[in-house]
């Protein structure tokens, strides 16, 4: 029994931390509709905490602005406060908050199950993100209204689940179906103008996987484990940190790593 706990320790500990944040995020939004809880009062594009400290979407809020919209200074309080944080501990909201994730990485799993194969004249360049942000930009600036809040399958889950998923269950559905038989983490990590802005805001990130190379024995597992294997370059290669700001931080490579040569590294200095 103690080895198997040990097992599920080193393999996923971070994936069960990330699922109990993000489905414990849900919670706290549902319950604040239908109990009146007051920890967490809102949706992932607007919310406070205590009905106190506000948080906002700072894309969304860019939106707006471009759009423009007059908003309260607490809304940009908030968009300030989100801000930092992720500019701090990197593109942790794509792994970490994030609802679309589950079903994303749902979808990775059931075509890992099931050996689905993405087609061989399918490929997306994952530049297409930026390009799908600076069109909603474009788009807030020149119709005066924030576009992707319309469409976002972010907002769909977060209010869906707080006041009432409607047809956002469709949306869902199509990204799902999208990583499933067409790309892997096709809509996250190629589509999605969220992850995109998170990851030109995270550069000086302080939270970073760090590598050790005389420890690795190129097995791939990480590779196989990372949503953005491309970040992954200096595996095999060199020590030092993934200073890619694509990383979502997931540390699912250090998890999977059974060479520990993979670390959580915080401020400069690293740790097992």
């Amino acid at each position: 029994m103690k080895s198997r706990l040990r097992y599920v320790y080193d393999h996923y500990r971070f994936l069960i931390l990330r699922r109990t944040l993000q489905l414990g995020i849900l919670l706290l939004f549902f319950g604040a509709n239908a109990w009146g809880w007051s920890l967490l009062v809102g949706d992932l594009s607007s919310s406070r905490i205590l009905n106190t400290v506000p948080l906002a979407d700072p894309l969304a809020v860019l939106q707006l602005l471009l759009a423009g919209g007059a908003l309260a200074g607490q809304v940009l309080v908030g968009a300030l406060i989100v801000l930092v944080a992720y500019a701090l501990i990197g593109r942790a909201f794509c792994s970490w908050v994030c609802p679309v994730n589950l079903i994303t990485d749902l979808a990775e799993w059931v075509r890992n199950r099931l050996g689905f194969r993405e087609p061989p004249l399918m490929y997306l360049n994952r530049n297409l993100r930026y390009v799908v942000l600076a069109m909603v930009l474009v788009l807030s600036l020149l119709l005066s209204l924030p576009v992707f809040e319309f469409v976002s399958p972010i907002a769909a889950a977060s209010r869906g689940v707080a006041f009432g998923m409607g047809m956002g269950w469709a949306l869902l559905l199509a990204i799902f179906l999208f990583d499933l038989f067409v790309v892997r983490h096709g809509y996250c990590g190629h589509i999605c103008p969220l992850g995109a802005f998170y990851s030109l805001t995270s550069r000086f990130r302080r939270v970073r996987v760090r590598h050790e190379k005389d420890s690795c024995t190129l097995c791939g597992l990480c590779f196989n484990a990372c949503p953005e294997p491309h970040v992954l370059n200096l595996i095999g290669k060199h020590d030092g940190t993934v200073n890619n700001p694509e990383c979502t931080n997931c540390f699912r490579c250090v998890e999977v790593c059974d060479d520990d040569a993979l670390f959580v590294s915080l401020s400069g200095g690293w740790s097992k």
